[in-house]
């Protein structure tokens, strides 16, 4: 890890969860943001284009990587294995080194999926994001950092349950608002840290209150907040002369109605659900299913989230497997099924090579394929006709990973995919606002950013190789993406340096335990909230 430029470069990377370019270039034009507008006047910016599909645990190992889904390894927040096993994905996971593991010394803090954390080596220090457990010592690297973090931000949450508020946005709002207070002391307490060249923060706020909440006032409120402190993080790169990265997994849209790919999939003959018999079916026919046993158990206040993690694993699966309702797989008679939904996106054929239960042999795999993509090309909404899904074939989008997704689907413009193998291909959408969109932001601001710059065609693989030749380090000869060079200024080092690249070693992550897997989110796949 030795640089062959100026070791007094430095980055910041600051990360906003799910901010869409176009309501942010909306809230600048309005004079809502004067932080923001400034880095938009004074430095680069535009849209960003996420990963396919945009979602949250595929998309920051991509702008952490510089690499697509195929060679970082990550396609969903749960990974399938050959028995249908759904285990939360961990940084264990994630095949390619990392920005904070090409710079040193380096700070990392809340960015998604990088549980548990690897070794942040001298000065540097690592604080794990969304899918973290617990606040355990696998959360927090170097043991130094982790008792300053635990004397000084006591009561901090990893994440906070947007699902678990609907009918309750005040109190949402509120609790929000502490999370946002936890994640800046935490930002201010890595600030104290002056040894760093990189500094690489993710608030997840913008995404959690735009799943719940789509409203005009709301957002422009929460914006504000997100500007005030931005404009901290520029005063402090500022005086560091540090150059600024602001950047987005993703952007977001109100939705309208949910997509049962499934339920798609069931209807064309190419999945079959469980039979209708034995306990789920004896159940059912009283009217007992789980949308109804869970709205009894909220109406005592028991959340999901407070259920799943109270009751053992085993309970949770018990109730999986036999409470009818949209549980996804559980609902999945594999023995008499070609294709299935996994995820939010990836539909794979269940094949005799990769599944215990595959029905398709080998020599079928691509005509079953292209069966799916008819199908799922074909699907309208039953209301109004319109297309519902644009489909991608696995092979052109992960050319690199013979495992990956065989058909990648994405929801059109009001619509969400969820993994559920519901009653109908399309329903209401109830307790959820918006959902994910591929177009994020970019912004670039500092002593080497041209002013007034307008970043076109720039996508989440670009950021890692942008930064990393922005401080002079050599750009992995693995990396999709490419250097952003028209945002630095003509006469600047970046600029005027030629792009180097190297070979870096893949990624020997520390295996996440067992017990880490039975984590909420492990928890919530029992009851077909994640899949």
């Amino acid at each position: 890890m030795n640089d062959t430029h100026d070791e007094s470069r430095r980055a910041f990377v600051l990360g906003l969860d799910g901010v869409p370019w176009g309501l942010l270039d909306g809230l600048m034009d309005d004079g809502a943001l004067p932080n923001f507008e400034r880095l938009r006047t004074e430095g680069a910016s535009g849209p960003l284009r996420s990963t396919t599909p945009a979602n949250t645990p595929v998309a920051w190992p991509s702008i952490a990587t510089g690499t697509w889904p195929d060679k970082h390894g990550l396609y969903e927040f749960m990974k399938l294995d050959s028995s249908y096993k759904q285990v939360p994905y961990s940084s264990a996971d994630v095949r390619q080194p990392p920005l904070w593991e090409l710079v040193s010394p380096s700070i990392a803090a809340n960015v998604p999926m990088t549980y548990p954390t690897s070794d942040p080596g001298e000065d540097g220090g690592i604080v794990s994001g969304m899918m973290t457990p617990e606040l355990d010592d696998d959360a927090v690297s170097p043991d130094s950092l982790r008792d300053r973090f635990e004397a000084r931000v006591p009561d901090y949450e990893v994440d906070i349950t947007w699902a678990d508020y609907a009918g309750r946005e005040e109190q949402f709002l509120a609790d929000l608002d502490e999370v946002m207070r936890t994640r800046h002391e935490l930002m201010e307490l890595l600030m104290e840290n002056e040894a760093w060249r990189l500094f690489f923060f993710v608030y997840v706020a913008p995404d959690r209150l735009q799943h719940l909440i789509w409203d005009d006032d709301t957002l422009r409120e929460h914006y504000e907040k997100l500007d005030e402190i931005l404009g901290e993080v520029m005063a402090y790169c500022e005086e560091r002369d540090a150059n600024l990265y602001v950047v987005s997994d993703h952007g977001f849209a109100p939705i309208e109605k949910i997509i049962s790919v499934n339920r798609i999939l069931a209807d064309a003959g190419l999945l079959t659900a469980k039979d209708a018999d034995g306990t789920r079916g004896a159940l059912s026919q009283v009217g007992l299913n789980k949308d109804r046993v869970m709205g009894t158990l909220k109406r005592l206040g028991v959340t999901d989230d407070k259920l799943v993690q109270t009751l053992p694993k085993p309970v949770v699966d018990f109730f999986g497997e036999r409470i009818p309702g949209s549980h996804g797989l559980y609902d999945v008679n594999f023995e008499r099924t070609d294709a299935f939904l996994h995820g939010l996106g990836s539909v794979y054929v269940n094949d005799t090579q990769r599944f215990e239960r595959g029905t398709v042999p080998p020599s079928d795999v691509e005509r079953t394929k292209g069966e799916v993509v008819r199908v799922l090309e074909a699907a309208t909404d039953p209301e109004t006709g319109d297309p519902l899904l644009t489909v991608s074939d696995g092979d052109d989008l992960f050319p690199n990973d013979p495992d990956a997704p065989d058909v990648v689907v994405e929801a059109k413009d009001g619509y969400h995919v969820k993994p559920k193998l519901g009653e109908t291909s399309v329903e209401p959408a109830k307790g959820i606002a918006a959902y994910h969109r591929p177009e994020g932001i970019f912004l670039a601001w500092g002593d080497d950013v041209r002013a007034g710059t307008r970043v076109e065609d720039a996508a989440v693989v670009d950021v890692a190789p942008t930064v990393l030749h922005s401080l002079g380090r050599e750009v992995p000869e693995i990396a999709d993406g490419s250097v952003l060079s028209d945002v630095f200024a003509p006469e600047s080092e970046p600029a005027t340096t030629a792009v180097e690249t190297a070979r870096y070693a893949k990624r020997d992550g520390a295996a996440a335990s067992e017990t880490d897997t039975e984590t909420v989110e492990d928890r919530l796949r029992g009851l077909g909230y994640m899949e």
